[in-house]
């Protein structure tokens, strides 16, 4: 029987589980995926929850957000992907020092469509002593309606993910000033899944976490351009040069983790962010949503890279 494999929605960043679907990585290890997508983020840990899929990929917050939520929730992350911010600011006009309390007096338009980005953003804001409602926020708009008022001069700053953030560069319309990556680990994205999954259908699991150590490395050693080449069917509307870029640019900034191990570092980030910031109160404890023994395993078996 296939494994049911959700995506939460539909993002560059995620470029390492295209490459496992495009390349037949879970095939070549002799597991069976069905791979489907949530009709919302939000839906996407209740659908783990009720069995409508077995496994996800997206973020801890979701899963944290689950136990808060959700009676009985029993969400284990056990393998992660992206192991660090892939959101970017980008303001109308060059910044070279840019420096967060730089964002104080300008208008800032940040990301309404999921809560992780501007969480992760207020934490670091709080870190630097600013606090976060010194902002003047524009908080209610999608990343392409806050990329359309970049342009047009309404606001002075957005946060966006790629490729917004390579389209708003390629024409001058927006300059980087500051990649959320550059605070280091914070985890972001993994495979998630029911606690009695990774027993029930262990060898499965194991096989899928095989597969995807094995994409890690194959996207470790390939540059933009090929990653964009491996996954531009499921991102047919972003021109080829746009995708190559995002990719490059992801690839530099250490988005992707080079093995399926959670660390608690990246993950204790996520988590004081989301405290922080009014998400979650207390957040979910490391060793009760994470499993690394199925990473832990692959990693020791050093399967080699992806064909």
């Amino acid at each position: 029987m296939a494994i049911t494999l959700q995506e939460s929605l539909r993002g560059l960043f995620y470029a390492p589980f295209y490459v496992a679907l495009a390349r037949d990585a879970y095939a070549a290890e002799g597991v069976e995926v069905r791979f489907v997508s949530s009709p919302r983020p939000g839906d996407a840990a209740r659908n783990v929850m009720d069995g409508t899929v077995d496994v996800c990929w997206g973020g801890p917050m979701r899963v944290m957000q689950a136990y808060q939520q959700i009676p009985g929730c029993d969400l284990v992350s056990f393998a992660e992907v992206v192991t660090r911010d892939p959101f970017l600011l980008l303001g109308r006009e060059p910044h070279p020092g840019f420096a967060l309390r730089d964002l104080l007096g300008v208008r800032v338009a940040t990301v309404s469509e999921v809560p992780t980005p501007w969480m992760c953003l207020q934490e670091d804001l709080r870190r630097a002593g600013i606090a976060p409602s010194d902002l003047t926020r524009v908080a209610d708009r999608t990343m392409a309606e806050n990329a359309a008022a970049l342009r047009r001069g309404e606001v002075d700053v957005v946060q966006v993910f790629e490729p917004f953030a390579a389209e708003l560069l390629a024409d001058g319309a927006g300059h980087l000033w500051y990649a959320q990556a550059s605070r280091g680990p914070t985890s972001y994205t993994t495979f998630y899944a029911r606690r009695g999954l990774p027993s029930a259908r262990r060898d499965e699991l194991h096989r899928m976490v095989r597969a995807i150590y094995r994409t890690q490395k194959w996207v470790a050693a390939a540059d933009g351009a090929v990653i964009a080449a491996a996954i531009a069917r499921y991102f047919n509307d972003v021109p080829v040069p746009i995708l190559a870029d995002a990719c490059a640019r992801y690839q530099s900034l250490g988005i992707w983790g080079g093995d399926p191990r959670l660390p608690r570092a990246g993950y204790d980030r996520l988590r004081a962010s989301l405290v922080s910031g009014g998400f979650v109160s207390p957040g979910t404890p490391y060793e009760v949503a994470v499993d690394n023994s199925l990473a832990d395993a692959v990693v020791a078996e050093d399967p080699p890279v992806l064909q």
